[in-house]
């Protein structure tokens, strides 16, 4: 069968309203004009409606909303991470053993920014790089040797309390590495690879809003983060507290939880614009989270500048981690890495980090409402941290579906069917009178030729 032959015997059967018209024999010629014009139309207007709800899928398919029906919540607190910034005791310390008492002691200047590294190293650098470098200098294996500065977890925290209620610290602080170094985190994803025990540090109407106290024995700064994020080089001044000794320092915040839909997961990373823990791509950090993005997006850079990354980038194998020259690399690179910055500012010249990192879908608000601090009496140079919810929160974001692939199902067939008065067994029929039908019809004459040419006694 010729394919004219195909287009007419399928207009003439199909159930598309309107195209048995075309072919009609009975039809004149205005008639058949005026039904081809109504069948492109119709067409053509279904196209326009699929394409716009295409379109709104796509990109409208999530919603926001403020949900305050709190009396039943259970609201987690944040995480609080510990992390070390400075030890001249211990400095001096390392520094006696690694170079004997008389050392020269730019060498702690040089062991500190090692230890404590932020981006810069100009004492290290200065000593040793270039032709009068100190020959006491380490060039390599940084990494070992800010591991001997850093504090433990029982060296640097004690007494901790949960609601007035003790707890075995360093039970609960889990080790986390982080591109400030080694940190100790409480409730966080990120701490400890998600293992070992956990303390319920959840607050709701029958347990009133919850406090964390604790005592630190070591110059720190203390990060207060939701519990998939992690500390960073530009991580905002408003979410750490910087605490020395004989201070004591209490805050209170106010936390607002984003809620997502059980169906959220069933929409792409691009229609809901974020990410959630599980759905990781870095291989800084085991959990997805925008900082964590962020610490993964500065690592690329420095590999990309320096051919090394900072001996404190965190999960890093040993022949990714700078020396000194990367070390310098990295000094003299320090504007480009240390600041992220909007792609539109970079294309106007200024120097900073483009990181195309998407947000979370579990990130949180945590805004400071109360903060003091007051100097402590006493011989143990220790500083007292406080941190607690004001009130339980009685607010929340919650991110719903609102147009779903079932919505979008309903929307292209109602469509179809409005317009052209077609169902997915119209467009069935469109393969078969292409397909099947002209196979079957030439096997069938081949079959009964064969029978007819065949001789009479075989019949």
């Amino acid at each position: 069968m010729n394919f004219s032959r195909i287009l007419e015997e399928y207009l003439k059967n199909s159930t598309l309203h309107g195209a048995r018209f075309i072919v009609d024999k009975d039809a004149s010629w205005i008639e058949r004009i005026f039904w081809v014009l109504c069948l492109v139309v119709s067409w053509y207007a279904s196209w326009l409606l699929i394409k716009a709800s295409l379109s709104a899928f796509e990109n409208n398919a999530i919603s926001f909303v403020v949900e305050s029906s709190y009396r039943d919540w259970s609201t987690n607190f944040p995480a609080i991470i510990v992390c070390e910034s400075k030890n001249m005791d211990r400095i001096q310390e390392v520094a006696e053993q690694l170079w004997g008492s008389d050392h020269d002691f730019t060498l702690e200047e040089v062991l500190s920014e090692i230890a404590f590294f932020r981006g810069e190293s100009y004492h290290t650098v200065h000593e040793c790089s270039g032709p009068d470098s100190t020959t006491s200098c380490f060039y390599s294996n940084f990494s070992y040797y800010a591991e001997l500065v850093r504090s433990s977890c029982v060296d640097s925290i004690s007494n901790c309390e949960w609601n007035s209620k003790p707890f075995e610290c360093c039970k609960y602080f889990h080790r986390m590495e982080t591109e400030l170094g080694i940190c100790y985190a409480i409730n966080s994803l990120q701490a400890g690879k998600n293992k070992g025990p956990k303390l319920n540090m959840y607050s709701n109407r029958y347990t009133g809003p919850g406090t964390l106290k604790m005592e630190l024995h070591t110059e720190a700064t203390v990060f207060i983060l939701g519990t998939e994020e992690v500390p960073t080089l530009v991580t905002p001044k408003t979410d750490f507290l910087v605490v020395g000794p004989y201070i004591s320092f209490v805050r209170y915040i106010s936390k607002r939880d984003i809620e997502n839909d059980e169906e959220i997961r069933q929409t792409s990373i691009q229609q809901r614009n974020c990410r959630f823990a599980d759905e990781n791509i870095l291989g800084v950090h085991n959990y997805y989270s925008y900082s964590a993005c962020t610490v993964q997006c500065r690592k690329d850079r420095q590999m990309e500048l320096c051919n090394c990354s900072s001996h404190l980038s965190p999960n890093s194998p040993d022949w990714q981690l700078c020396n000194m020259d990367g070390l310098e690399c990295l000094n003299r690179n320090y504007e480009d890495l240390s600041v992220i910055i909007a792609k539109w500012s970079k294309r106007r010249g200024r120097k900073g980090l483009v990181c195309d990192c998407l947000p979370s879908c579990t990130e949180v608000d945590i805004t400071t409402v109360y903060d003091s601090k007051d100097t402590m009496t006493g011989t143990q140079a220790i500083s007292r941290i406080e941190v607690g919810l004001i009130e339980l929160p009685t607010e929340r974001y919650k991110r719903n579906l609102v147009r779903g692939k079932l919505d979008l199902v309903v929307s292209i067939g109602g469509t179809t069917g409005l317009f052209v008065g077609a169902s997915l067994l119209s467009f069935v029929e469109i393969v078969y009178y292409i397909t099947i039908r002209p196979y079957s019809t030439y096997m069938y004459e081949k079959y009964r030729l064969r029978r007819l040419m065949l001789p009479r006694r075989f019949h």
